[in-house]
């Protein structure tokens, strides 16, 4: 079972020891769709990060409520027999992967629960076809894209790495085991160059300094490496001689760039980027289109895994080269070009003018011609198409759908509906609305692990209009 605190059963009974500081003995029986282990203490619930079903340990209460608490682990008793020795030197503090002490194949298996859960729980279905969970691309060296936030150490030394679960404390990493394992000389590497350089490093608290994160890209397929320095601003002294010695250094190294983002927030680019050598993207193959990535784009970090789910999507939809499809949310036509290479007219919606640049550059490098893009929210533009989709491709933010796109859809009324989603609550919910009136049927889901060793999950649900008969 999958839990949340607004899911917790209310009324729990006295317990003197329910009170912040105190430690209480928990065995933990499930995983959140957070990623923390959940326990219960006299029927309230207690979720402890750092544990996994099956451990028996000694938790101390940090936040108390009525119904629930969040804990910290302090004594382990009892290991689960899915608990493993983590891969990574800093597992336990660096706060980029929470479950590297889960085993993998548990790991699956607790993430497709957590889609049934929320399904039947939320989504009100039941016993939902849920297809094995797609893991083509193995557990760890998958991540496409790393950025890492940057600072000097009290010695003065360069560091980056991620931040320390729940806080803004930096660990320091020369290797990362999830991401391309070909990014891992350039991490240790680039910092050494820039510790030589003497280049400033940016200070949150003091909003001071000039180089903020180290962005590295890579294309699985063709190998292309970007690397992107994001400074709060202007020019880093040296910075064009560093990056030639950079590309000489690097065969696969395409391109070197500068990004400036003078904002005080946790964003991490800015509006305005250019080259400092070479070429502003890298290729990347996928699904057999050719696509060209910038250091911003948003394309999905694990190249291997959404491919296969693609290859699901195409499988189930068998188009004939008849059909219109549409793309809502369609970024940079990522889902689009494979749909349009089989059908007879893809149209994108897309709220972001960059995306929408990169789409039509993307079928135009891909020579397709029957693929169009329109600038605007889903919202707006779903209602004024002037043609009838057979097909509806909904890839929203981890939010879902906002509720007049789901109205608009049940007007309508396409064939077939594949909905793709980060978030199996907020895809329950709009499955629901969908589902409810007996306008659609739900005949399965397909998981993929876009994001192993993390509570995250992605799936594709495949819905068909009742009276569609295909």
């Amino acid at each position: 079972m999958t839990y949340s605190p607004d899911l917790v059963d209310s009324a729990p009974l006295e317990d003197p020891r329910w009170q912040q500081g105190e430690l209480v003995e928990v065995v933990i029986s499930d995983l959140s769709d957070s990623g923390d282990g959940v326990g219960r203490v006299n029927q309230r619930v207690v979720f402890v990060p750092d544990t996994v079903t099956g451990d028996r340990a000694i938790v101390r209460l940090v936040r108390v409520k009525p119904q629930y608490a969040n804990g910290k682990l302090h004594e382990l008793l009892e290991p689960s027999p899915h608990r493993i020795r983590p891969g990574c030197i800093v597992a336990d503090k660096c706060g980029g992967c929470l479950w590297q002490h889960v085993d993998y194949s548990y790991q699956t298996e607790a993430k497709r629960n957590q889609i049934l859960q929320a399904l039947e729980r939320i989504g009100g279905f039941s016993q939902p076809h849920i297809g094995p969970m797609i893991q083509v691309a193995g557990s760890l060296g998958y991540r496409n894209k790393a950025t890492y936030p940057m600072r000097r150490s009290p010695t003065a030394q360069v560091q980056a790495g991620y931040y320390q679960k729940g806080s803004h404390l930096l660990i320091n990493l020369n290797q990362c085991p999830i991401q391309d394992q070909r990014l891992n000389p350039l991490l240790a590497e680039v910092k050494q160059d820039i510790q030589k350089r003497g280049w400033s490093i940016y200070d949150e608290e003091k909003h001071r300094g000039k180089l903020r994160h180290l962005s590295f890209r890579i294309g699985r397929h063709t190998g292309e490496m970007l690397l992107t320095l994001v400074v709060k601003e202007g020019h880093l002294e040296g910075m064009k001689e560093q990056a030639a010695e950079w590309m000489e250094r690097y065969p696969s190294l395409v391109g070197v760039g500068l990004n400036i983002n003078p904002n005080r927030s946790n964003v991490i680019f800015g509006k305005e980027s250019y080259p400092i050598a070479g070429q502003s993207y890298i290729h990347e193959i996928f699904a057999g289109m050719t696509f060209q990535i910038l250091p911003d784009t948003f394309f999905q970090i694990n190249t291997e895994n959404a491919e296969a789910l693609m290859q699901e999507i195409l499988t189930e939809l068998n188009l004939q080269g008849t059909e219109v499809v549409l793309d809502a949310y369609c970024g940079v036509g990522t889902l689009t070009l494979p749909l349009a290479k089989q059908a007879k007219q893809a149209i994108g919606l897309e709220a972001q003018p960059e995306a929408i640049e990169q789409a039509a550059m993307n079928a135009a490098l891909n020579q397709l011609d029957n693929v169009t893009f329109q600038l605007g929210t889903v919202e707006k533009l779903l209602p004024s198409l002037e043609v009838q989709p057979d097909v509806v491709i909904l890839d929203p933010p981890r939010k879902g759908c906002d509720r007049s796109v789901i109205e608009t859809l049940l007007q309508i009324q396409p064939d077939r509906i594949v909905y793709v989603s980060c978030n199996p609550a907020t895809l329950a919910r709009d499955l629901k609305a969908l589902c409810e009136a007996g306008a659609y049927t739900l005949t399965r889901v397909q998981p993929a692990d876009f994001f192993p060793q993390t509570a995250h999950v992605e799936c594709a649900a495949f819905l068909t209009r009742t009276n569609f008969l295909g």
